[in-house]
């Protein structure tokens, strides 16, 4: 891999923070976490983020990048209700992906 690709790469991922919201940890209880797999395109990934987590593409982008480069990623939190269809879509198109659940602080 070249110097560039792997300058932005890291440039990518050191934006995430800047890009994805944050919620306080005590409102959430569960997450969805999507995993690597090495036939779905980074297109498709990104349409699917956007599609069905309403992220935008430079979210969605972002994401895509932790997924591969990381092997998973959470790409929503918030209450098991919420997710599961999320979760169930990203599965339906072809996606690896799970709900994991929080301990909530109080």
């Amino acid at each position: 891999m070249s110097k560039e690709l792997n300058d932005l790469i890291a440039s990518e991922l050191e934006q995430v923070a800047e890009v994805v919201e944050e919620v306080p940890t005590s409102l959430l209880n569960s997450q969805l976490v999507v995993y690597n797999d090495d036939f779905n395109t980074f297109d498709w990934v990104i349409q699917c983020f956007m599609e069905v987590c309403s992220h935008t593409f430079e979210q969605s982008e972002q994401l895509s990048l932790i997924v591969h480069y990381k092997g998973k990623a959470i790409v929503k939190t918030g209450k098991m209700e919420k997710l599961k269809p999320m979760k169930d879509a990203l599965v339906e198109r072809g996606l690896s992906a799970v709900i994991d659940q929080m301990v909530t602080r109080r």
